[in-house]
């Protein structure tokens, strides 16, 4: 049976530990506040030993040392979703910050030049410092290679890249952003030109970071826009070095591989692990809504005795059980050595979304007026639950990358 280690269930009681401890008294702050998350997460990352896994990790893997096995790979994505799991039963947020900065900016650059991994990708994958990963512009939502505006021009030895990008994670405190852009070589139509990377640092002349953005939810996760006007840089920032610039545009740019096929990896990756982050929000809502429905009496009875709130609550254990269930379908195919299609990762991304969604409004609702209110904090839930179904991919988007994939078999 397919289901958490007696191993697995201690790390999860340790990561609750530390949630209760020391992210709950600082949730006000976070959602509220001015409190940027990074210090907790380092923390976090500093008790877990997280950072120095990291460490080890990528000397092995700079080194070319032993091939990871598939157990080991099912580990580590384990280490790594049961702990989304817990902080997004409280600050979904958090995990949208460290993951951004851990993962897509740090493994992008990674995948570079080994002096880039060792310059810029190490301090991000251990979070000594703060990555952001840009690629959503304000014209170019889902449609994010088509319609990208920002752009690099050679220059001799030099690039120079002009354009802004929109709804960035970590992007006004980032130290390092990757800065995707396309390759303007005076003649290739703009929608098929070459998608390259470059490397960008805090303070560069002409590279602008605002303050972050006013949102709906998420507020525990900063998010800025980032302006780039003639920002000069050298062959060392573009990742991949001369590489990324090799074969023609389709070729290194295109489905065969270049920045939007790294791209399109990060893109399913991330749809993935949205279900862990769909599975916090669901269990927390579901466990209040329960807890309150034993103990709120109305005409007489507790409300967990009206056959409505007992559908609201039994469907929303069905999705529990549902995201859960997926989650470890993924785990699975990792323990086998093998990958989600895109279409699977599509698929499990727009159910979770839609799933966390719902139940968290199904929770606003069975509290009534004190759902409505934050001292139950499934409004806030609510809140974080719906950008979900936006960001990694809107929910249309993964319809027509599911229905694509289907009618291509």
């Amino acid at each position: 049976m397919i289901g958490w280690s007696d191993s697995h269930l201690e790390m999860r009681a340790a990561v609750r530990t530390f949630v209760e401890r020391e992210v709950v008294p600082l949730r006000e702050e976070l959602e509220h506040g001015n409190l940027p998350p990074y210090e907790v997460l380092r923390k976090y990352v500093h008790t877990f030993g997280i950072d120095e896994m990291n460490r080890e990790r990528f000397d092995n893997d700079m080194a070319g040392g032993p091939k990871v096995s598939n157990d080991d790979r099912y580990e580590r994505a384990v280490m790594t979703l049961m702990p989304m799991i817990e902080l997004c039963r409280h600050t979904p947020g958090l995990v949208t910050a460290m993951g951004v900065s851990m993962n897509l900016a740090g493994n992008a650059i990674k995948k570079g030049t080994r002096e880039q991994a060792d310059r810029w990708a190490l301090p991000l994958l251990t979070l000594e410092k703060v990555g952001a990963w840009a690629i959503t512009e304000p014209d170019s939502g889902s449609d994010a290679f088509g319609g990208m505006r920002s752009t690099v021009v050679r220059d001799g030895d030099e690039f120079v890249l002009n354009g802004s990008k929109t709804f960035i994670t970590n992007g006004p405190y980032a130290d390092t952003t990757v800065f995707i852009c396309k390759l303007d070589d005076g003649v290739t139509p703009s929608r098929e030109r070459k998608v390259l990377s470059f490397i960008l640092d805090r303070g560069m002349p002409g590279f602008e970071q605002s303050p972050p953005l006013r949102k709906m939810g998420m507020h525990s996760s900063p998010t800025g826009q980032l302006f780039v006007s003639d920002v000069r840089v050298g062959m060392d920032r573009l990742i991949g070095g001369e590489k990324a610039l090799g074969g023609d545009a389709k070729a290194a740019g295109g489905e065969k591989g270049g920045a939007r096929e790294a791209a399109r990896a990060t893109f399913a990756s991330e749809r993935a692990s949205m279900a862990a982050q769909a599975l916090g929000i669901i269990e927390q809502c579901l466990m209040v809504a329960v807890d309150y429905a034993k103990t709120r009496v109305q005409f007489g009875k507790p409300i967990g005795e009206f056959q409505l709130i007992q559908n609201k609550l039994a469907g929303m254990e069905v999705a529990r059980m549902n995201v859960e269930n997926m989650l470890f379908r993924y785990l699975e195919t990792m323990r086998q050595g093998k990958s989600l299609s895109f279409a699977e990762a599509s698929a499990m991304k727009l159910y979770s979304a839609r799933a966390a969604t719902e139940v968290a409004l199904d929770a606003v609702q069975v509290l009534g007026g004190n759902g409505y209110m934050s001292e139950y904090h499934v409004e806030q839930l609510a809140r974080d639950a719906k950008v979900l179904q936006i960001y990694a991919g809107t929910d249309e988007l993964q319809i027509t990358a599911i229905a694509k994939d289907l009618l291509r078999g």
